[in-house]
């Protein structure tokens, strides 16, 4: 790496050098701001002759495979919206003096910062070469027909700016100005220097670039220039065209990135550190993490839905994903990422899906009107998907939600029914109250009424500044009560059209009023809220308790509690340590500790884990509370010792309440009370309790297992707790699975890469080996391509088989022992050419 100081004007008129702006940078995005401040600098540098002005440094790369035998070709590493900006400028300058009879500047400024003067292709005459639009814009500004580009570019909107400014008076100013800019080139070589490591380390305050900038570098950066266009054309465009909110124009490639890690990790990144989380994840650039890029494209696509919910063509669909977006439930991203893959790989109907949408909106509604924070969404939904049971998909989720407790619980018709009865309902958020009036008007209503239409109001019908009229129609107590208790809860609200013709009157009136036959009045309204006001006299407290039973009905209707009961067996919940049962002979099924989810049935690995985190965030602290535990770098201090990553010992020979009791003590020194949220397995066999079916499950994987032999096929895959476990066949995407149910024992090989095409691909060619295969195997195969879904399948089954039967037990074992080696040996062949 060489680094030199100099000025720019130095730097852009080398001859027959070519500046290129790789695919892997972020578009140019300064603004008309940006512009300003860089030209307000131009001019003052050189109007108050203060020697010089430093702009910072320009990373650059010579790339040999990048050259051509006429120029010599510079791949822009760091620097390159100062460098464009600055090209820009000198766009400007030169038209300016093109346009003004200034024909000696003008060819100056042409042949010595703009083009390389005498290369003969017409690629190599620019000597700033961008990408995809941002070349166009330049092109255009050069060639003088901007005013054609059909699209929005910040070059062109920079350059108009640029334009505006340039006047006689001060073209010589800019002109000088720009030759007093100086700059530091870092000059990298391939081979010797590491261009994306020099890169972090220029970007490492993460201000200038953002989390999904320094991604795409990295996903970029080091492939040679063939596949770097490869890669950024069928991955990376299509991931941030995916991620794009349509309407407010704007790129939320970071935020899918970490919803996408979210789910995958089970552990929610700091906004800062997505970046450092993907790299950590992808730490080896291999197969499995190029299938990984293929699958983050696959699930972009559903992330587009989120996002841009007038895009999905479903019309029940789409209302509840704009129902989700106005109501900014961005939290269930993640979970609901792979939820919309499931129904895409036809593990769920489309009901199905509308049905898990409509649950997390009653989940998340009915929090907002008891007032449950909501901080308490992000760990909720980062662990959900793995409480899904593909048997019983929209039962699995509703019985994960309402056996929360505490911040995190799915409140209950009482619940509701209490807060609603007195909440303020007027005086919230418009995206809220619209949405909630919006569904209560049109819940069954055969005629869809837009409640968004401005000349629809929310009408208070006692008024909060009542006439005269309402002191002589209902008694003080009643006055009382609305005025101080009910002005703004929902009994109190409907729809009009007619708000402000209404305003302050007395009920009747409100209710009959018909000035010049405009049908003003509740009489004539033709919504479902108005229904009840239509046959009641007086509006007092007795009819307005009737009117909100009506509502608090509708309620429930839209906004439904899950029908699922508790099975006895799965009584536990998610608990805080500090309200947590005693552990005596208890088992973990996982914990949650700073928004990472951890598997683990032990107490002590618990223990050993938080003891570990919580040295590296703050070891004097740790090391300094000596009066709650001991932690040393001597293991003969110890009955015995358990050591740590870090090199220190602690002692593991202690119970489990007391690893309980010192962690109570310890979290409130890092002020982390609510950052441990632990989640005790099921105990079957306390009061002789029936099995759940995840424990079944397991123990069923659990003793078929060692029986495998005849095949290395599972070799390394330990019980689960749901009904199918897999192993890989040698080819991304496609996988040997064992099924088991209460109906069928099954072995499928599952073609289920992150491309439908691809999967059709595959299916197609191992279908024309058919009849070889059938052959081999002995026995007809069951050839599911699933055309409307994105997985295909092969497989074989047994039926009349019931998991939940021990009895059935021997006869599913021999079943899958015996055919899974003769399924591998039949496909394997047919496999291995595809490739």
């Amino acid at each position: 790496m060489k680094a030199n100081e100099l000025p720019i004007t130095n730097f852009l008129q080398a001859p027959n050098v070519q500046f290129v702006i790789p695919v892997y940078q972020r578009n140019y995005d300064w603004t008309n701001n940006e512009c300003k401040e860089l030209l307000n600098d131009v001019i003052s540098v050189e109007k108050h002759n203060r020697g010089t002005h430093f702009i910072g440094s320009i990373v650059f790369i010579h790339e040999g495979a990048y050259s051509t035998s006429e120029v010599k070709e510079l791949v822009i590493i760091d620097g390159q919206q100062r460098l464009t900006t600055i090209n820009i400028l000198y766009v400007a300058l030169f038209r300016f003096a093109n346009e003004n009879n200034m024909q000696n500047e003008a060819d100056m400024l042409l042949n010595m910062f703009l083009t390389n003067q005498y290369v003969k292709h017409e690629s190599s005459k620019l000597k700033l070469k961008q990408t995809d639009t941002n070349s166009l814009a330049f092109k255009a500004i050069m060639n003088g027909t901007e005013n054609e580009f059909n699209h929005y570019s910040n070059v062109i909107e920079n350059f108009n700016y640029f334009k505006s400014i340039i006047v006689k008076d001060n073209f010589n100013t800019i002109l000088n100005g720009l030759k007093r800019l100086i700059f530091v080139e870092i000059s990298l070589e391939r081979g010797k220097d590491d261009p994306q490591r020099i890169f972090e380390s220029l970007n490492s305050t993460g201000l200038d670039l953002s989390q999904s900038d320094l991604i795409r570098n990295y996903i970029l950066m080091d492939l040679d220039p063939k596949n770097q266009n490869k890669v950024f054309e069928q991955i990376w465009n299509p991931i941030e065209d995916n991620a794009r909110d349509l309407i407010k124009q704007k790129s939320v490639v970071s935020d899918y990135i970490r919803d996408y890690l979210t789910l995958r990790n089970k552990k929610i990144p700091n906004k800062n550190k997505v970046y450092v989380e993907f790299k950590k994840l992808f730490n080896e650039k291999d197969e499995t993490y190029t299938q990984e890029l293929e699958n983050i494209k696959s699930l972009s696509v559903h992330y587009k839905k989120f996002i841009n919910p007038s895009s999905v063509q479903d019309h029940n669909i789409r209302r509840e994903l704009e129902y989700i977006s106005r109501l900014e439930i961005n939290v269930a991203f993640p979970f609901l990422l792979q939820v919309f893959e499931d129904a895409e790989n036809g593990l769920i109907s489309i009901n199905e899906l509308i049905e898990v949408l409509k649950l997390v909106q009653s989940y998340t509604w009915r929090r907002f009107v008891v007032g449950l924070p909501t901080n308490a969404l992000n760990k909720i939904f980062m662990t959900l998907y793995s409480e899904v049971d593909t048997e019983e998909y929209y039962n699995s989720i509703a019985l994960a939600l309402i056996k929360k407790r505490g911040s995190a619980k799915f409140p209950t018709d009482e619940d509701l029914k209490t807060a609603l009865k007195d909440k303020d309902l007027y005086n919230i958020q418009s995206k809220n109250r619209n949405y909630m009036f919006e569904l209560l008007e049109n819940f069954n209503n055969r005629e869809y009424v837009n409640t968004s239409n401005e000349n629809i109001t929310i009408e208070h019908i006692f008024p909060q500044t009542p006439n005269e009229d309402w002191n002589k129609v209902i008694t003080p107590d009643d006055y009382f009560m609305f005025k101080e208790k009910y002005i703004n809860t929902i009994a109190n609200l409907t729809l009009s059209g007619n708000n402000g013709a209404l305003s302050n009157k007395s009920f009747n009136d409100k209710k009959d009023m018909n000035r010049k036959g405009a049908e003003q009045g509740y009489n004539f309204s033709r919504l479902w809220l108005n229904d009840y006001l239509k046959t009641i006299d007086s509006w007092n407290i007795v009819n307005y308790n009737n009117r909100f039973d009506l509502i608090f009905n509708r309620f429930l209707k839209i906004w439904e509690y899950p029908d699922v009961a508790i099975p006895v067996s799965e009584n536990t919940e998610e608990q805080n340590l500090f309200n947590s049962e005693s552990p005596t002979h208890k088992k973990l099924e996982y914990f949650i500790f700073e928004n990472t989810k951890v598997e683990e049935e032990v107490i002590a690995q618990m223990y050993f884990y938080v003891i570990e985190k919580l040295y590296e965030k703050n070891a004097q602290l740790l090391l300094e509370a000596k009066d709650i535990f001991k932690i040393t770098r001597n293991a003969l201090d110890f009955r015995a010792p358990q050591e740590l990553q870090s090199g220190y010992f602690i002692e593991s020979n202690i119970d489990s309440n007391s690893k309980f009791s010192t962690l109570k003590k310890l979290l409130p020194l890092f002020e982390l009370e609510d950052e441990l949220l632990i989640k005790y397995a099921d105990n079957d066999s306390v009061g002789g309790a029936i099995p759940n079916r995840f424990s079944v499950r397991r123990a069923f994987w659990k003793q078929l297992l060692p029986l495998i032999v005849d095949t290395n096929l599972f070799a390394n895959v330990n019980p689960t707790k749901d009904h199918w476990i897999s192993s890989g066949a040698g080819i991304s995407g496609l996988g040997y699975t064992f099924v088991v149910t209460g109906k069928y024992a099954r072995i499928e090989l599952g073609i289920t890469s992150s491309s439908k095409e691809q999967n059709k691909k595959y299916f197609k060619r191992l279908l024309s080996n058919k009849e070889s295969i059938e052959n081999n195997f002995g026995d007809k195969l069951e050839w599911e391509e699933l055309a409307n879904y994105k997985m295909s399948r092969i497989k074989y089954e047994m039926s009349d088989v019931n998991l939940f039967d021990k009895n059935d037990w021997e006869k599913m074992n021999r079943f899958l022992i015996t055919y899974l080696p003769k399924f591998e040996k039949a496909l394997q062949p047919a496999i291995k050419t595809l490739k």
